[in-house]
């Protein structure tokens, strides 16, 4: 039996990161927001990370890419970089008060995506596949 690789999980997953990276992007672009500034966001709010290493290191990016989303983060007035005083080579980052006033809408607007998004889906259902995609994540960390 021949297999179809365009129903493979891979592709799907891919396609509907996609699909939930379009929609999410239309519905924080208004807000101010990019899709992938959520997580560093979040991570500042609730204290993961307080450095550009630590940052990247919780979102899983390199260090050169999120040097530039902080430095777009800073221009819109989304974070603010204090010297360290112990390491002169490091910077603090925190929060502006203009993105905690806008992140708590930003992440009701992406939780309201995911609601349209499983309409149909049981509780159960999405339980599940929160679980599945989590494991999934883990597998593809180790390879």
């Amino acid at each position: 039996m021949e297999q179809n690789v365009l129903l493979t999980p891979g592709h799907l997953i891919s396609l509907a990161a996609r699909r939930f990276a379009k929609l999410s992007e239309n519905r924080l672009k208004p807000l101010g927001f990019g899709v992938g500034q959520i997580p560093v966001l979040v991570a500042l709010q609730q204290g993961h990370a307080q450095t550009q290493r630590e940052l990247a290191t919780f979102v899983k990016v390199e260090q050169p890419p999120m040097a530039q989303m902080l430095t777009r983060m800073e221009r819109d007035d989304l974070i603010i970089r204090t010297p360290d005083p112990l390491d002169k080579r490091s910077s603090h980052i925190q929060l502006t008060q203009n993105a905690q006033q806008k992140l708590p809408h930003a992440i009701d607007v992406l939780f309201q995506g995911n609601k349209e998004a499983l309409k149909g889906f049981s509780t159960e259902e999405k339980l599940q596949l929160t679980n599945l995609l989590t494991r999934l994540i883990a597998n593809l960390d180790e390879l």
